[in-house]
């Protein structure tokens, strides 16, 4: 048992998400039975004094069984209305388990822009910090039912990430039909060797991920950058598989079971918690070696006078990646200026930005309180 293992039997607010492969019988509606057993091991994790966050997959894959289709469906249209019916048995599965201790569940759908909101995502943080305090257990999933492919999260394991951040959570289960992460594909080479643990943010371990199967989106890459989303708030992330018997109260004594991606980061402030989770980027600017350094190495502000380029169109307030002139993103966060006023003022002195716009709103292109390296 390593000292990080032995760490997990501190962990106090899980995130533990379940994914299609273990919910459905092939696609053939849900395992309520096997839903029941991952309750109960639930359970046992509460009457050890920890809160636990699900985030469900399944919605769809119901909905798909439920309608008679013999496959997911492509078009946007119909993966929504097979969203739309599926969720009603998934939340009623989980509703009819849980109702066995006599312990209420909550349903919370989630999409983009709730998270991409600043006030939104206080909301949602809130709400979720509150069924907590009420010993509800919030059961998570993406709105697909009004998704859009600008708003969707894409997957759930993305989505578990993001909620892990959103809540400040001890660490992020997530259950699949697979041991853990491996150095080949396990399904087709028999050679291939588990990963027992490793830094969420190795990019070796992009060279072990593959794609997902028929009935989910998700493969071992969402449940990486999944690792990536949560190690940013100090979580570290099991991967585990979720019919191994008793696995949650295995992982909760610290047994070396799954792939153990571990977090090198203290946790974050709140809001660069929020920033961290933003994934739609609307822009971008190139900057210069100064301005690269003194976001690396002295935490300060952007300025535009180390900005040389200006790509994209956006506005006042979004999120814009900044990047080295290698191409290398060095960081994210909320600019202060839209693109045509920030085109103006690159590689000026905040002394002239009036001068130049007729205006002037920050002195700085982004301030070092909405920004965070990545």
């Amino acid at each position: 048992m390593t000292d990080n293992r032995t760490k997990l039997k501190d962990a106090r607010r899980w995130v533990i998400k379940l994914g299609s492969s273990l919910l459905t019988n092939n696609g053939c509606g849900l395992r309520v039975e096997s839903l029941q057993n991952w309750v109960n091991q639930i359970m046992a994790l509460r009457k050890q004094g920890s809160e636990v966050v699900i985030v469900s997959s399944g919605a769809v894959a119901e909905g798909v069984t439920r309608l008679g289709w013999k496959r997911r469906p492509n078009t946007i249209h119909e993966l929504q209305a097979a969203a739309a019916v599926g969720q009603m048995g998934l939340v009623q599965a989980y509703e009819t388990c849980f109702q066995k201790f006599s312990v209420h569940t909550a349903q919370v759908l989630l999409t983009h822009d709730d998270i991409k909101d600043r006030q939104r995502y206080l909301n949602a943080r809130s709400s979720m910090n509150t069924l907590i305090k009420l010993g509800v257990v919030p059961v998570i999933n993406e709105n697909d039912t009004i998704a859009t492919d600008e708003i969707r999260f894409g997957d759930n394991d993305t989505l578990a990430g993001l909620v892990t951040n959103l809540i400040e959570a001890d660490v992020l289960v997530i259950l699949t039909d697979q041991q853990g992460l491996f150095d080949q594909d396990p399904r087709t080479n028999p050679e291939a060797k588990l990963i027992s643990e490793s830094d969420a943010n190795d990019p070796v371990l992009q060279n072990y991920a593959g794609e997902g199967g028929l009935l989910g989106r998700g493969g071992m890459t969402t449940k990486l950058r999944a690792a990536k989303l949560a190690a940013k708030s100090g979580a570290d992330t099991i991967i585990a598989a979720g019919l191994e018997p008793e696995i949650l109260q295995k992982i909760a004594d610290g047994q070396n079971i799954g792939t153990l991606l571990t977090s090198s980061h203290m946790p974050l402030t709140a809001r660069k918690q929020w920033l961290a989770g933003l994934s739609q980027v609307h822009g971008r600017l190139v900057l210069d070696p100064g301005a690269v350094n003194v976001l690396r190495e002295q935490g300060k502000s952007l300025l535009a006078v180390g900005v040389r380029a200006v790509e994209g169109d956006f506005r006042r307030g979004e999120i814009i990646s900044c990047i080295a002139e290698d191409q290398t993103e060095i960081a994210r966060g909320l600019v202060n200026y839209g693109a045509s006023d920030a085109r103006k003022i690159i590689g000026k002195p905040s002394s002239q930005f009036e001068a130049l716009l007729g205006y002037i709103d920050e002195p700085e292109l982004i301030h070092r309180d909405n920004l965070i390296l990545v």
